[in-house]
């Protein structure tokens, strides 16, 4: 899946979720189904150039799913940004029912000295 987002697949990256799957991203209201959850990330994706996910821990009980690591947000003037980052799981059968992503989004936008 992680592969899909740095591919900026979105058609592939919301193969992995439910049809009803409910997504937040940081402090970002939460959006609901594949095609909510497909719009919120093309916007997202087209602020960024490229981005590079390292999964550092994944630890999973029953349903739950929790993955650590950091991801390296590439700009569109080519400066890049490091951020951790912690994503939680539902899992429902093979997908993702339920998926936030705890994250402080605002280094990638602020102004660089």
């Amino acid at each position: 899946m992680f592969d899909a987002i740095d591919a900026k697949d979105t058609t592939a990256f919301v193969g992995y979720l439910a049809a009803d799957a409910v997504f937040r991203f940081g402090s970002a209201p939460a959006v609901e189904g594949r095609n909510a959850i497909a719009a919120a990330v093309d916007g997202f994706f087209g602020t960024i150039a490229a981005s590079s996910h390292r999964i550092d821990r994944t630890l999973q009980s029953g349903s739950t799913m929790v993955s650590e690591g950091e991801v390296i947000y590439t700009r569109h003037d080519g400066s890049t940004v490091a951020l951790p980052f912690a994503d939680v799981f539902e899992l429902d059968g093979d997908r993702i029912s339920v998926y936030k992503i705890y994250i402080d989004i605002a280094p990638l936008y602020a102004e660089q000295a």
